[in-house]
């Protein structure tokens, strides 16, 4: 059997190429997928998805145990979850999620026997309301303005155009067909 030179060339090269191959395509399932642009020009749109009650550190300092529900309600809405078996749990269940911002989620549960508020589980890093508001508008690029006039100094500098001599215009020489009438004769 007889040895093509070129067969084992292609050989080396594929033996060459095909590790760089493998390293490229090992660093694409490594990155992190971003969904926030299609080769940084296409922008999807995204809605903003907000579920539940936004409860905020004001809000909790008004509920005090012994409140009755109608008045727990009053304070912080209607709860988000009502489990039929367990009568005695209401949990506020708040998630945003919005382009350009971090997902929020935080979960709050008022506890109850009979009609009246026991306790309430609210976590410690509960937002104020204008930290929450702060949190939620989203991020926006700052963007040196764009100058749109130029300024006396850099319209003197800017070069004279040189002026062009148009063509005088031909004279007209008239329609290039002859028409017949419109109305027979």
């Amino acid at each position: 059997m007889i040895s093509s030179p070129s067969l084992s060339f292609r050989g080396l090269a594929l033996q060459a190429v095909l590790p760089v191959l493998m390293l490229s395509s090992a660093g694409c399932a490594t990155r992190e997928q971003s969904t926030d642009s299609f080769l940084g020009l296409i922008t999807p749109y995204r809605i903003d998805i907000v579920q539940g009650n936004a409860v905020t550190k004001e809000q909790v300092a008004l509920i005090k145990p012994g409140m009755t529900r109608s008045q727990v309600i009053a304070v912080l809405g209607s709860p988000m979850l009502t489990d039929p078996f367990h009568g005695n749990r209401w949990d506020y269940i708040f998630s945003i999620r919005r382009p350009g911002t971090e997902p929020q989620r935080r979960s709050i549960v008022a506890h109850f026997d009979g009609d009246r508020l026991t306790r309430l589980e609210a976590p410690d890093n509960l937002p104020t309301e204008n930290e929450f508001v702060a949190s939620i508008v989203p991020v926006k690029r700052v963007e040196t303005p764009r100058v749109l006039e130029l300024t006396e100094e850099q319209r003197k500098s800017l070069p004279v155009p040189a002026r062009k001599e148009e063509p005088a215009a031909p004279a007209s020489a008239g329609p290039l067909r002859a028409y017949p009438p419109l109305e027979p004769r």
